[in-house]
């Protein structure tokens, strides 16, 4: 059954990136058509109210508002860093068919204010503050990477070095250096914003060396978006692709087509 609201008009799901002063224009509407996702946190390190999407296209940039350093919740690996240079430890989960269930042998950890799943066997298997890395070469390898990765190059403390390091693509480095320039230039204006929260997936294409997944982000008025991301296996793990035109995010009105999966 449609969930009331769940339609293409002027009402979008409230975007906290504006409000929290996150990016600039540019870069927020980057974000929304790569993730879909809206993830914010005030000052105290707790989720509040958000603006309308619709004004990314004026708004100004300001400060990024990731985390507080206590919100993530995956410790890391014994002996690891967190970071993206040193090689993976072998991956227990083998390939395996596209899930058209949810992915077995999954648990949710809060990272901030947003559940992202993890998986023993396919990773991530270091995990830090700002960086989770080393997925399996699977399609639910794949799946966790681009949910991870999603979140946290937008809201990592150390967002830079997420993108530097686990993102790639022609429109990674014009993100980098709008956000960078919006944060050195925009005061904070304080204010919170709405969250999104993983809802369902459905794979669009999946091999080895690539998998294009749709993610169903619901917000907590109950309204819901899809977006497409891939992500690409480049130098022994999966990194999240950023085009240089990203395709925006479609409202959904169920998960009809989707396979039910989310960790709140």
């Amino acid at each position: 059954m449609a969930e009331p609201g769940n339609s293409a008009s002027g009402g979008e799901p409230r975007s906290p990136w504006l409000r929290t002063g996150f990016v600039a224009a540019a870069a927020f509407v980057g974000f929304v058509a790569v993730t879909g996702a809206a993830v914010t946190f005030g000052s105290d390190g707790s989720d509040t109210g958000g603006s309308n999407a619709a004004d990314a296209a004026t708004a100004p940039g300001a400060r990024a508002a990731g985390p507080p350093p206590s919100a993530p919740r995956e410790p890391a690996a014994s002996g690891a860093s967190g970071g993206g240079d040193a090689s993976c430890p072998e991956a227990a989960d083998q390939p395996q068919d596209v899930p058209a269930s949810a992915p077995k042998g999954v648990t949710w950890t809060l990272y901030g204010s947003v559940a992202l799943p993890v998986s023993k066997t396919a990773g991530p298997a270091v995990a830090g503050q700002s960086i989770a890395r080393c997925y399996a070469r699977t399609p639910v390898g794949a799946l966790l990477a681009s949910s991870q990765i999603s979140v946290r190059y937008l809201a990592a403390e150390d967002w830079l070095e997420v993108a530097r390091t686990q993102t790639v693509g022609a429109g990674r480095d014009a993100y980098i250096a709008d956000r960078t320039k919006a944060e050195r230039t925009a005061p904070p204006d304080g204010e919170g914003g709405a969250y999104g929260q993983i809802a369902g997936f459905k794979f669009v294409t999946y091999s080895e060396t690539a998998a294009v997944i749709q993610t169903v982000w619901r917000f907590p008025d109950g309204r819901m978006q899809a977006a497409t991301t891939t992500v690409l296996w480049q130098d022994g793990d999966w990194r999240l692709e950023y085009p240089a035109d990203p395709a925006a995010p479609t409202p959904v009105d169920s998960l009809a087509g989707y396979t039910d999966w989310g960790g709140v």
